[in-house]
Formats: structure tokens, sequence, C-alpha cells
């Protein structure tokens, strides 16, 4: 891989086909931090039980430690950028991927609540890293004719890792008897799912150190004969050092991303800042991590078995891959506002079904349940639901967020639009088991599908289209003509 990749000096141009496979291999590589993201963020799900009953964690302390990483997601996703423009971007792959596994070690040997806490915290900053800095290389490195389709790579890469990781906790589980069980070494289950992502984490710094700088990096720092080899080798440019001269002119007010760069009239931000900031919101706003970070606690606790709610949340991460491959299919052909609308009118009905289902629980406390056919008819909300977001807002937001920006704000406005998904993250994750205990799943997910609804007409109204769109066509007045791109 890395001769094929190499960013050193200027190669000849080889046939289009090859420089496709090239980009396509170094998008899948800078991914995997993505497969990380998904992982470390779900691995939560198998083990909060048992956390509970270990270290016995009343309520708000379960909530606490499910949703504390998030925080330090924020805080990554905040500082990325910063550190991509100052470093570059594969240091700071390398320093997430350092972060992953000293927060998946940590979390496997934790002794207390505090110091799991810390490790919580340290893994959440590598994801927060993560889901900036993979998204923003793609895009730098992407052909326009194909980024949206290997900008979705994180996303997919994003649920493939909530596959793993679930059916690793379920193996893991079923292989002690129970997740509170002992394996190996003296070790219970639930330790071991946390440990087991050391093996990914340590991928994802071997994968970093073979793919080449981005080439709009380079040209930050005037390394103008690698950036054109990049370009030509891995982008597919024809002529790398023309596109090397354009990239020159976008960047002349980037050399340090500032606030100064997002600043407008709209309450003191550029409108279209505000538009990432309220797509990333309600990305969260639907509930889709009350599903990928709940649903075996979730399941269990409307009379699923353990096991049972181990295979359910398996299936339903397996939904969510299938899904968002066929959004990558679709993405550059169908557009961007599109499949955003389509989703949220799916997610919408999706939510309003599973909230008619769990209208009907019976019981209370531990001790509740769905009756017939309520149970199957919830599962079959929650999982249309998974299918209409990996097709839209699962991966859909994540492309725009990295290409909708002009240079000169791109770092600083992604990073506050990550920003903002990880803090309505923090938001609907800590807020779930006390609100599923106070007002009751029925009016929780009837307010998720309410910011559903309300995701449709914000995309109509202030989403623009930039499908086959360069990042440097990208110049900020977009946000007044919605359909500007799609008439391309």
């Amino acid at each position: 891989m890395a001769d094929a990749v190499t960013d050193t000096g200027r190669p000849g141009r080889p046939d289009s086909g090859g420089r496709k496979g090239k980009a396509v291999g170094v998008s899948i590589a800078a991914a995997v931090g993505g497969f990380l993201f998904g992982f470390d963020s779900s691995v939560i799900n198998g083990a909060v039980n048992s956390l509970d009953s270990h270290f016995g964690l009343g309520s708000f302390l379960s909530g606490f430690v499910v949703s504390i990483a998030l925080l330090g997601c924020a805080v990554g996703a905040w500082y990325a950028g910063r550190l991509a423009d100052s470093w570059g971007r594969r240091n700071v792959m390398l320093l997430g991927s350092a972060m992953f596994v000293i927060s998946s070690v940590g979390s496997a040997l934790a002794f207390s609540v505090p110091d799991l806490l810390v490790w919580r915290v340290i893994g959440g900053l590598g994801i927060g890293i993560a889901s900036v800095i993979a998204p923003a290389y793609i895009s730098e490195v992407a052909p326009a004719s194909g980024r949206g389709a290997l900008g979705s790579l994180q996303q997919l890469a994003i649920t493939v890792g909530q596959l793993v990781v679930l059916s690793s906790n379920k193996g893991l589980a079923s292989a002690a008897g129970g997740a509170s069980q002992n394996l190996w070494w003296g070790l219970p289950a639930w330790r071991w799912m946390f440990l087991v992502g050391v093996v990914p984490a340590a991928v994802y710094g071997v994968l970093a150190l073979m793919i080449p700088e981005s080439p709009r990096y380079l040209v930050l720092k005037g390394d103008f004969d690698r950036a054109s080899g990049v370009l030509e080798r891995v982008s597919g440019e024809r002529d790398g050092r023309a596109k090397v001269e354009e990239i020159r002119t976008t960047l002349r007010k980037e050399h340090r991303s500032s606030f100064g760069d997002i600043r407008g009239a709209s309450f003191g931000l550029h409108p279209l800042v505000w538009v990432g900031i309220v797509m990333a919101a309600l990305q969260q706003l639907v509930g889709i991590n009350a599903i990928f970070y709940y649903s075996t606690t979730l399941w269990q606790s409307v009379g699923f078995s353990e096991s049972s709610s181990f295979t359910t949340s398996v299936i339903t991460a397996a939904i969510n891959v299938v899904m968002t491959v066929v959004a990558m299919l679709y993405v550059d052909r169908v557009g961007r506002r599109r499949l955003l609308t389509i989703g949220s009118v799916g997610m919408c009905l999706a939510l309003l079904l599973t909230t008619v289902a769990f209208s009907q629980q019976q019981g209370s406390g531990e001790d509740v349940a769905l009756p017939d056919p309520y149970g199957p008819l919830a599962l079959v909300g929650a999982n249309l639901f998974v299918v209409f977001f990996a097709l839209s807002w699962g991966p859909v937001m994540w492309v725009m967020l990295a290409e909708m920006f002009p240079n000169r704000m791109r770092a600083m406005a992604l990073a506050i639009g990550t920003a903002s998904n990880w803090i309505f993250n923090f938001i609907v994750t800590f807020s779930f088991e006390p609100a599923t205990r106070n007002v009751g799943l029925s009016w929780l997910y009837g307010a998720f599908a309410l910011f559903a609804f309300l995701s449709f007409f914000f995309v109509r109204l202030k989403v623009p289209e930039t499908k086959q769109q360069t990042l440097e066509e990208m110049t900020g007045d977009t946000y007044r003509r919605p359909e500007a791109g799609a008439r391309r």
C-alpha cells in the first residue's frame, strides 16, 4: 500500500481506473477512524448493565458513564481541525489511535468509577478527533465526481464498527454465560468487550503511517511538489500543478483558521455555519444513538431476554451497514438534499410507529413488557427508522459538513459542526435513561419523531446542494439558493 500511495515526488499519470483505486484505498484507510468511532461509542452497549451492578451505579451515574465520553468527543472535535492544520492530518490520526489504545486498556482494567470516567473521556477525545479528521481528509483527496460516495465511507465505517462491536459483545457474553461472568484470565466478559478495541486502534495507527498527507495541507505548508504528486496519483488530477495553484488561491485567507473566518450577521456566525450546526444537532435529536447506545438495555426493559436483546442489537447494526452502502451508491447520483428529505419523511413515520408501540407498555420498573402485537411492532418501527437514517442523515450529514464550507472557513466550521453533533449526542444520551423512567418511551420517541418532522423543512429551506462541485467552488453563498448545486 505504501508504494501505491506514496506522496514523495511527482509520479507519472496512471490510467483513470488506477487513480480511482488509489483514492478509494487511502479513503478506506482514513475511514478506519470511523470504524473506531463506531466501535468505541457502541462498546458500552453490552457492558452498561454489568457496569451498573459491578460499580453500584444509580440512574444518574449510569447515564453519566455512558455519556461522558461524548463530552470528550466534543472537545476532541473542537481542537482536531486546528491540530490538523498545525501537525498534519496523518499525525493527528496517530494521536487518535494512541488515545483509543489507552482508553480501551484503561476501561478494561478500571477499578473505580472515577478512573473509568477518565478512560472514557480519553476515548472520547480520540473519537472526536477521528470524527473530524476522517471526513476532512477524504474530502481533500477524493475527486469531486466521487466525493459523496467516498465521504460516505466515514459513516459506513462507523456502522461496521458498531456491527463488529455488538457482535463481539454478544460473542463474549455468550462464551462467558453472561456479560458479568468471568471469561479468560479471571476477567469478566464486559472487561474483554473494552479490551478488544486495542486491535482496530493499532491497525488505524499503522494505516495512518501508510497513507499520503492531504494535498491541501501540503499546499498550506508550501510543499507544492508533494501536493501535486498526491493530486495526480491519488485524486486523479490531470494537471497537479494547476490544481495546486487553484488551491493556493483559495487558501490565502486560511493560513490559520479563526473565528474571523466564520463571522457573519446571523447571531455572530456566517449563516452557512449555522446550517452546519443545526444539521449536526438534528442528526442526534432524531434519537439514533438512543438505539445504538441503549438497544440491548432497551429491549431487555420491555421483556426480551439478555441473549435475544444482544441478537436484536446485532441485527439492527447489520441493517445500518447495508443501508449505508445503499446510500453510498446513490448519494452522487440522487444528490444530498433529496436523500436527506426522503430520510426525514421515513424516519418520522417509523418513529411514530415505535411511539404507538411503546404507548402500550405494561408494568413498571424492571417488570415491564409489550403485549402482542406491540413488541414486534416496536422492533419493526425501530429498524425502519435505522433503514431511513442510514440511507440519509447518517452518511450525508458527514459528507455535507466536510464539503459545503469554503476553504477559508472549512477547518473551523467543520470543527464547530462536529462539536455540535457531539454535544447533542451527549444531551440525548445522558437524558435517555432519566427520561425513560420519568416520561416514558412513548413520549420520548414521539419527541424524536417531531425532530425528524422538523428536519424535513430545515433541509428544504436551508441546506444547499453540493453534488458534483469541487471544494474550491464552495464559495459560501450557496446557502441563499439551496437548489444551486442541483441545477449544475
